[in-house]
C-alpha cells in the first residue's frame, strides 16, 4: 500500500553511503510518498552538506550543530564557526547535538559544555534543538530539565518513565526503525503510551532500516514500515498516524 505526506525528521543523505546515487534516491523517495525531509548535520563540514542540498531540494530542510561524536580538537571551533549558518534558509533547528556516553569520543565534561552552549543557542534563536542521548539517559534528562528547550530526543531508546519526563517537558519524542525491532521492548513500550500530538517519524537514514530492511541502507522511503507497526499498535490507520505525524513535525520546525 502506497501513502502520502510523509514527513522524515532526521536524515543523513550528505552521508558517504549516498555517494553513488544520491539524486535518484531523493527522487525514489520523494515519489514513494515522502514530502518533506529535515537533514541533519554533525559538524561545520556536514552543516555545509546539509545546506546544500536543503538549497538544491525543495523538501529538504536543515539542522546544524556539533554532535558528541565530533573530534574534541575541533568541536568548539566547529560551533563557532556553525553559528554563522543559522541565518540561512531552510534552517529549522539546531542539531545534532546531545551526549553519547557510549563511545565517549569526547570527554562528558566537555559534552555536555557543548550541548548546553548549543541549547542555549537554540533558545536565543528561538529553534527547536534535535537531541541524541545514548547510554546518557541521567545527564540528558537533567540538562534538558534546567534549561526547558523546545524540541525532539531523536530515535528516542529510553524507558516509558523518561519518556514522560520529556513530555512533561513539552517536547517531542521521534521513533524510527528501531521499533520494528524483535529486542526493542523500550520502544515498543513507548510507541503504545506517547501521545500522538508528541510523536515524529524518523528514519536516521542511512542507519537504522526497519524490519525486513534491517542491516541495510536504509532511506525515507522505509519510514512506512515504521509508521505500519506503530499504527498497529495504536489501532489507527497508518495514513492517519502519517497525517498527525506531519503535522506535528511542521509545528515544531514551523513549517507551513
Amino acid at each position: 500500500m502506497s501513502y502520502c505526506n510523509i514527513f522524515d525528521t532526521h536524515a543523513h543523505y550528505d552521508d558517504k553511503w549516498f555517494d553513488e546515487d544520491r539524486a535518484e534516491t531523493l527522487s525514489s523517495v520523494k515519489e514513494s510518498g515522502v514530502s518533506a525531509i529535515v537533514n541533519c548535520a554533525c559538524d561545520f563540514n556536514s552543516s555545509l552538506t546539509t545546506l546544500a542540498l536543503s538549497e538544491k531540494y525543495d523538501f529538504i530542510f536543515s539542522a546544524l550543530g556539533v554532535h558528541p561524536e565530533t573530534d574534541p580538537e575541533i568541536a568548539y571551533s566547529d560551533f563557532e564557526k556553525i553559528k554563522g549558518l543559522y541565518c540561512r534558509k531552510k534552517v529549522v533547528a539546531v542539531g545534532e547535538i546531545g551526549l553519547d556516553y557510549h563511545w565517549d569520543t569526547m570527554p562528558r565534561k566537555m559534552q555536555k559544555d557543548i550541548f548546553e552552549k548549543q541549547i542555549i543557542l537554540a533558545k536565543q534563536l528561538d529553534l527547536p534543538i534535535i537531541v541524541h542521548d545514548r547510554e546518557a539517559h541521567a545527564d540528558t534528562l537533567e540538562i534538558l530539565s534546567r534549561h526547558k528547550p523546545k524540541g525532539v530526543l531523536h530515535c528516542f531508546g529510553g524507558s516509558v518513565e523518561m519518556a514522560k519526563d520529556i513530555l512533561k517537558l513539552d517536547m517531542y519524542i521521534g521513533l524510527g526503525g528501531v521499533v520494528t525491532f524483535k529486542n526493542a521492548r523500550k520502544s515498543v513500550e513507548v510507541a503504545e503510551m506517547i501521545p500522538l500530538d508528541r510523536l515524529l517519524l524518523e528514519t536516521d537514514c542511512p542507519y537504522m532500516a526497519p524490519v525486513p530492511f534491517r542491516g541495510k541502507r536504509c532511506d525515507s522511503s522505509l519510514i512506512a514500515h515504521t509508521a505500519e507497526f506503530i499504527a498497529k499498535l495504536r489501532g489507527i490507520s497508518t495514513q492517519e498516524l502519517i497525517d498527525i505525524c506531519n503535522s506535528n513535525a511542521k509545528k515544531l520546525f514551523n513549517i507551513e
